[in-house]
């Protein structure tokens, strides 16, 4: 068999096969590459590394380059939330277009008569988050894509483990990439004492096709069906805690009480039962049925769902549709800023119309990939007339988008190609003019502490900066 394995026509024989396999392989793969439903720069991106470096770009795509996986999509489409428009008291803006839009491409409808109050720092998100667990009175839901193994996170655990011991159903449902790190043991107090945790499409063994790529991106928390928190906040010292820290990003999100809470405890449960495997008609029926009475409050709010689950992109269309609707006034806030042909040419096209838009991103990320990937972006704005601002010193997570005052866009979601058409995302639309002056009045004091942007000054290395730049932006589809 050594002999048979050795011998130089065997060999030739072996690798001619090996090589006929995988150009058959990759020509699969592009064909399916092609009829996706993807950026050109994500699929040029892919189709680079996938004729170029085969041995590299084939089994990378197979683990991370899946999108709209179709068998994925059917399973765990019958799980998205799925309240009927008559159970539901839609707001006044209904038929309004970017509402419209967003609804038409699988979003739900405007919810009115909400309560929502901003949180605008770690300590006040902590604070909400401790006191929604330490007063739920019947169950405790919560998702994030991070949960840190320092203070911060082992405080929630022991938290929501002496609400388990005391009755209370408590389900935690972690991402495991963004969790990688967080083992049984860690979140053990929780099972023992009643309380049940699930990880989001495990890495290792690989659930699926592309599940090490399609990542649940959402933060939510939701107290006995009708009070939710969501934002940007991970459940770690980095973007929450007890005490401030210096080192703490700057980071947003909202208390909502009313029937987008509600909304958004059925996105939770969804994405619960198609972690767990649970019957989803057991989980909905604790649902009581008054959860999605209107509480009395002022916001009119529209919960936006976003991911490979979801049949369209409604975040990201609802996004073009709010940009282009711009009459005076646009402010963007984001950590990554990795934006696709069309929303860039449409906030370009509004700069040159004489639009005043703001877009406001960390002076340094804690990724330089994509400090890099932006800078072409953030060059082509600025001049168009786009006014640049970076924050800094420290990091900022917040993401924000404010239109003219008078409608706004907040949640988990990244201004990058990542967040908008692959991560599993939940964005909440804002209608109410009362709620979305309190935005414009936090966004206003980030850029009041923020410095303008300069043009990068040509140096000795400005050919290496420009291919690294250059480079980074191939793969910014990719990131």
């Amino acid at each position: 068999m050594d002999y048979l394995i050795s011998h130089p026509y065997l060999q030739a024989v072996l690798s001619h096969m090996l090589t006929v396999a995988g150009f058959i392989l990759a020509v699969f793969l592009i064909a399916r590459l092609i009829s996706e439903k993807r950026q050109p720069g994500n699929t040029f991106a892919w189709l680079l590394g996938i004729v170029l470096i085969p041995y590299l770009g084939v089994p990378l795509y197979l683990l991370f380059g899946g999108r709209k996986l179709r068998r994925l999509m059917n399973r765990k489409s019958r799980l998205t939330p799925a309240v009927a428009d008559d159970k539901v008291e839609a707001g006044s803006c209904a038929e309004r277009h970017v509402a419209r839009a967003v609804r038409n491409a699988g979003g739900s409808l405007p919810l009115g008569r909400n309560e929502m109050t901003l949180l605008t720092n770690g300590e006040d998100a902590y604070r909400a988050l401790a006191q929604g667990i330490e007063e739920a009175k019947e169950c405790i839901h919560i998702t994030t894509f991070i949960l840190g193994r320092e203070d911060t996170g082992k405080r929630i655990v022991q938290l929501l483990a002496k609400r388990a011991r005391e009755g209370i159903r408590v389900r935690l449902l972690l991402d495991s990439v963004g969790s990688m790190f967080i083992r049984s043991g860690f979140v053990a107090p929780i099972i023992e004492a009643g309380g049940e945790v699930q990880w989001f499409m495990r890495v290792l063994p690989l659930a699926s096709r592309g599940s090490a790529n399609l990542r649940s991106h959402r933060k939510i928390a939701v107290f006995d069906h009708r009070t939710a928190i969501v934002g940007g906040h991970n459940i770690a010292r980095e973007y929450m805690g007890a005490r401030p820290w210096a080192k703490r990003w700057t980071d947003f999100g909202a208390v909502i009480q009313g029937p987008a809470a509600a909304m958004l405890n059925d996105v939770f449960i969804a994405d619960w039962c198609f972690a767990s495997g649970q019957p989803i008609e057991n989980v909905r029926a604790e649902v009581p049925a008054t959860a999605f009475a209107g509480s009395g409050g002022t916001a009119e709010l529209q919960v936006i769902v976003s991911g490979p689950d979801v049949n369209g992109d409604p975040l990201y269309e609802g996004l073009v549709a709010m940009i282009q609707s711009a009459a005076r006034r646009i402010v963007i806030i984001t950590p990554y800023f990795i934006p696709d042909e069309v929303l860039q040419r449409s906030l370009i096209v509004k700069a040159r119309s004489g639009i005043d838009i703001t877009l406001l991103v960390p002076a340094r990320s804690n990724h330089p990939v994509t400090d890099f990937a932006r800078k072409h972006y953030l060059r082509e704005l600025r001049e168009a007339g786009v006014i640049i601002k970076l924050h800094g010193p420290g990091m900022m997570h917040s993401k924000a988008t404010i239109i003219d005052d008078t409608i706004a866009l907040f949640g988990s979601a990244n201004f990058d190609l990542r967040s908008l058409f692959v991560n599993f995302e939940i964005g909440v639309l804002v209608h109410s003019r009362k709620e979305v002056a309190a935005m414009s009045n936090w966004a206003q004091s980030l850029l009041n502490r923020a410095k303008d942007a300069k043009p990068a000054k040509r140096g000795r290395f400005h050919f290496a900066h420009s291919l690294v730049e250059d480079l980074s932006r191939l793969l910014a589809p990719l990131l």
